[in-house]
């Protein structure tokens, strides 16, 4: 695994929730998804009722998660920002996946029900990006 893609992986790990973008319907949109890092590999969690799986799996998808956010980010590293461009999978998790996850929301916007997809990236382009600590 290439340095850069081992340190977004690193990174990764320390967040939860990120952005994926991808395109549906020739237009670009964002969708939060919950992440884990399991072997090196990045598996998602999204509602299935938006449809936005639709438009990830089997697609070029980008994914990017940061620490910009954090009121005193780690005062070695700084602020970061790590996307991730790939190739979108369905998966199963296991029984061990899910418990990283973690339980699922109960619901969406206007209480509509949580249904969990989930997805993998195989990554193919990885960037992170560093602001020098204060």
């Amino acid at each position: 695994m290439p340095t850069d893609e081992r340190r977004a992986v690193d990174l990764l790990a320390r967040t939860e929730y990120g952005r994926v973008a991808a395109s549906l319907r020739a237009m670009p949109f964002l969708a939060c998804a919950r992440h884990i890092v399991v072997d090196g590999r990045l598996l998602l969690r999204m509602h299935r009722g938006h449809g936005y799986h639709r438009a990830c799996v089997g697609h070029v998808v980008a994914y990017a998660s940061d620490n910009l956010n954090q009121e005193r980010p780690d005062a070695t590293e700084g602020r970061w920002s790590v996307e991730i461009v790939g190739t979108c999978a369905a998966v199963e998790p296991t029984a061990a996946e899910l418990e990283l996850f973690g339980p699922a929301p109960r619901s969406m916007e206007g209480g509509v029900p949580f249904d969990p997809v989930y997805a993998r990236v195989i990554p193919r382009f990885v960037t992170v990006n560093t602001l020098a600590a204060t």
